[in-house]
């Protein structure tokens, strides 16, 4: 998403908690391909690294027109019969708090009834808060449920001040987040569930993320678009 953002134009500012070497990887690559572009550690969990990430954004690139609510955990793979208060808690405090949060940032210096210009958010949801995501994570996927619902709720509530809120629901996609939860085969198991027959990639989920960012999706707010194969 920083990439394809940087490629087409954008200025991005790419937010990591721990992944500060890839981070700066992707910064680097952007800023060597003639673009804009800085790295910013922040806990999107925690209301003062949040300020701290916007006002750092700012102040090395410039005004802020989009916000894309990547971060996300999983919290594991548990039955809701084994999971625990602390990983329901976590899931909940960085996908949802979080991106309530960086929202309402980005709402306070885009929206026009506040001396903005306007913009766009693109908060990622999954395919999981359809699908339930049972004897896997169904308490991820209660997160991304509610990513939809404050997807619809803040478009509805901004319409007018100049914003767009979407969300894109990814399906399964070729990252590492499969072998990191403990499944590197999951990939292969579940692609047989897919009507496509594969996995997506990365790069295909940017294409909707960065044309939900563009000027080209000028009539499009609240939508959430599913990248998933037809699962």
């Amino acid at each position: 998403m920083a990439r394809l953002a940087g490629k087409r134009g954008y200025a991005v500012a790419v937010n990591f908690r721990k992944g500060e070497i890839e981070a700066r990887k992707i910064v680097d690559g952007i800023v060597a391909s003639g673009g804009r572009a800085a790295a910013i550690r922040a806990d999107v969990a925690h209301e003062d690294d949040v300020l701290k990430l916007f006002e750092a954004a700012e102040r090395e690139l410039g005004p802020i027109k989009g916000l894309v609510n990547n971060a996300a955990i999983t919290g594991g793979f548990a039955r809701v019969e084994a999971v625990s208060a602390k990983a329901v808690a976590d899931v909940m405090a960085v996908n949802v708090t979080g991106a309530i949060l960086c929202a309402r940032e980005a709402v306070r210096r885009m929206s026009t009834l506040r001396g903005g210009t306007g913009g766009a958010i693109v908060n990622i949801s999954s395919r999981a808060a359809h699908t339930g995501a049972a004897g896997e994570w169904v308490h991820y996927a209660a997160s991304k449920g509610a990513i939809d619902s404050f997807t619809i709720g803040l478009a509805r509530e901004v319409a007018t001040e100049g914003i767009r809120v979407n969300a894109v629901a990814p399906g399964l996609i070729e990252t590492e987040l499969h072998a990191a939860n403990g499944a590197p085969d999951r990939l292969e198991r579940l692609a047989g569930t897919i009507p496509m027959r594969r996995a997506g990639t990365a790069e295909e989920v940017a294409e909707g993320v960065v044309w939900l960012l563009s000027a080209a999706a000028s009539y499009t707010t609240g939508a959430i678009l599913e990248i998933g194969g037809g699962r």
